[in-house]
């Protein structure tokens, strides 16, 4: 194998050597490159570029190195910097020099980019498959508490009565704009970049369509100089993994708080949940807090990236080495948080007598007293005064609204009658059947809609 290091009078420092080497993350490319590789050296032969019984010898040492690797057998070497060195040697070892005829019409540049579209493509596959089934999870969990009602909050005080169905169901719609946003950047991941050299292209008579048809690029890079120095679809995966980490940190906090023994609405399973070091009687909620923590680190693998961008000229510099290794640890953290939350909401009990409870609070049917107000003919603001007064007198009696009596009722609007005691958490559900409700009827049509969804998506693989 020659040396790319031919033009220099030294070897490289030590220190150097191992401050630029990146085989120790982007070796998990392995199959990319050989894949890549492979369809790059078929395209070769296919074109005359080199014979097809090179081709077929570059062909088979490639996919005995894959053997090599996936066995455990190969050896990687720092000093060789990173992947596409580590297996063009290990060519070389195997076939001789007809091995250096592989990277003709090639650049690393190109190579490179082509390894991580590939990868990128496989993430965002995987991850929409993850999210289906943790959508599928919260669908399941909606559906076998259809009926539970729990207090529904802004700002963290009691609000309004709501099904915890509908509750689930908001992050079902959470989850739904997560997998279109990479369903969406497929398209732009879907592009072959092999052919553009280091940066201008490459003086071969190659065939790129036939190299993305092999590879199963859906087009081919229009720009030469743009396909080895763009990164936009791993921003865009790290972006869309930012959000749906952000979704799955605000249902891990609720559900922290929820298994508190001050509100008692859900028990985690044993199996997602820790004791303490010293305290015996603890039940920690570890699963939930980490998925929230590391919620932070997917944020900043994000703006590291952003950052490593914002000032690079074209087309390919160095500073791109530095986009795997935070890429990597994103797509790992999202796809086992996706994982293990599905697993922790899958075997979360709902305490149902507690949530009816605290739904049925001192005064949480108010803005109800205020609707009944309103239906009687009293203007919605001036309703909502009365009842602001109401509450205050409640609460300096020390009695909830419905232990009112109508006589205190009228004291503060004559319009009050004997009709307001009919109003309950039940009506206060049911009232509010109008298109994105949380009246049980539309509750039901909602979880209709989200099981054929998801039955639609499971039979499409998408």
């Amino acid at each position: 194998m020659s040396n790319i290091r031919d033009r220099f009078k030294k070897e490289m420092d030590k220190k150097v050597e191992s401050y630029q080497a990146s085989i120790m993350f982007d070796r998990r490319l392995y199959v990319y490159d050989i894949y890549g590789s492979i369809a790059h050296a078929s395209m070769l032969g296919k074109q005359g570029i080199i014979t097809e019984q090179e081709a077929e010898l570059i062909t088979g040492g490639l996919k005995a190195i894959r053997e090599e690797i996936d066995k455990g057998d190969f050896e990687f070497k720092k000093e060789l910097e990173d992947i596409h060195l580590n297996i063009e040697n290990r060519l070389f070892e195997k076939i001789g020099d007809v091995a250096g005829k592989l990277h003709t019409a090639r650049s690393r540049n190109d190579q490179v980019a082509l390894d991580m579209r590939l990868y990128t493509k496989g993430a965002v596959m995987l991850t929409i498959e993850r999210l289906i089934e943790l959508q599928s999870v919260v669908v399941d969990l909606a559906d076998e508490n259809k009926s539970v009602i729990i207090p529904g909050y802004t700002h963290l005080q009691r609000a309004q009565p709501i099904l915890l169905a509908h509750y689930l169901l908001a992050y079902h719609d959470m989850l739904t704009r997560d997998i279109g946003r990479f369903q969406d950047m497929m398209k732009r991941v879907d592009v072959m970049p092999l052919g553009s050299g280091a940066l201008a292209g490459v003086p071969y008579p190659i065939d790129r369509e036939y190299v993305a048809k092999e590879l199963g690029f859906a087009a081919i890079s229009s720009n030469s100089i743009d396909a080895v120095s763009d990164r936009d679809f791993l921003l865009e995966y790290s972006a869309a993994a930012a959000i749906a980490m952000m979704h799955i940190s605000r249902f891990a906090e609720e559900m922290i708080i929820w298994s508190s023994q001050e509100f008692g609405f859900v028990e985690m399973d044993d199996g997602y949940a820790t004791g303490s070091s010293i305290m015996p009687q603890k039940k920690n909620p570890d699963v939930a807090e980490l998925a929230r923590g590391k919620t932070g680190r997917v944020y900043g693998n994000l703006f590291s990236l952003l950052t490593i961008m914002k000032s690079l000229p074209l087309a390919y510099n160095k500073d791109l080495q530095e986009d795997k290794e935070g890429f990597f640890d994103t797509v790992d953290t999202l796809l086992m948080t996706l994982e293990v939350t599905a697993g922790m909401i899958a075997t979360l009990k709902v305490n149902a007598d507690v949530t009816g409870i605290a739904a049925d609070g001192p005064y949480i049917l108010a803005t109800d007293l205020a609707d009944y107000l309103v239906g009687k003919g009293l203007p919605f603001r001036q309703a909502h005064g009365v009842l602001g007064k109401l509450v205050q007198y409640g609460l300096g009696k020390g009695k909830s609204l419905r232990e009112l009596s109508l006589e205190e009722f009228k004291s503060f609007s004559d319009v009050f009658d004997k009709d307001v005691y009919d109003i309950s958490v039940q009506t206060s559900i049911d009232s509010r059947d109008v298109p994105g409700g949380t009246a049980s009827g539309r509750v039901s049509d909602a979880l209709k809609k989200a099981k054929e969804t998801l039955n639609g998506r499971k039979k499409q693989g998408t």
